[in-house]
């Protein structure tokens, strides 16, 4: 995978029309007010915006959790949770240049929604970031994340949108699952 590649200034334009409608989406599906909204809690970067810690090889974005406070605070009891969410320009970048049939649009709207989803599920304490990270709770943390995902998208009518859907079919769960979700 290249290294060097990063969004243009065209696919930056489509990354942030993708989080605002990852964003109403997923505010609707989990029924959420504009008060209950997380956006204080969380920000969307690109490659060139992340730390060395913070870019990975292989997926396509993360969710990194920091504590935060709020400036000209000290108490410790004014911290909260804040997510980053890593898109990861190079993996996305290949994806699409390996499967010709995906668009950059409805796959970036895909790999935000499915993080949105996840940041959801820890400021509901629906899981857990820290252990989020063993591998049998990530797994199965996924394959949850990737069903909530599908049912957000499925009845979306965009162009693309059924090709990444998919693309990501091998990541949901058993056949009835999307019932329990």
């Amino acid at each position: 995978m290249n290294q060097c590649l990063v969004f243009d200034e065209g696919q930056l334009k489509e990354v942030d029309d993708a989080v605002c409608l990852a964003e109403e989406l997923v505010s609707n599906y989990f029924k959420m007010s504009s008060a209950q909204w997380l956006r204080s809690r969380y920000d969307v970067r690109t490659a060139k915006d992340l730390a060395d810690h913070e870019q990975v090889a292989g997926p396509f974005a993360q969710v990194v959790g920091y504590e935060a406070r709020k400036k000209n605070v000290s108490l410790g009891s004014s911290s909260f949770n804040f997510y980053k969410i890593c898109l990861q320009d190079p993996a996305i970048l290949s994806a699409l240049e390996e499967k010709q049939r995906l668009l950059l649009f409805p796959f970036l709207l895909y790999v935000v929604v499915h993080e949105l989803v996840h940041i959801v599920r820890f400021a509901k304490f629906q899981q857990i970031y820290e252990a989020s990270s063993t591998h049998g709770a990530a797994m199965e943390e996924e394959r949850l994340v990737h069903d909530l995902t599908w049912k957000i998208l499925n009845r979306v009518r965009l162009d693309g949108v059924a090709t990444v859907l998919d693309y990501y079919r091998e990541w949901r769960a058993k056949p009835g699952f999307d019932k329990l979700v």
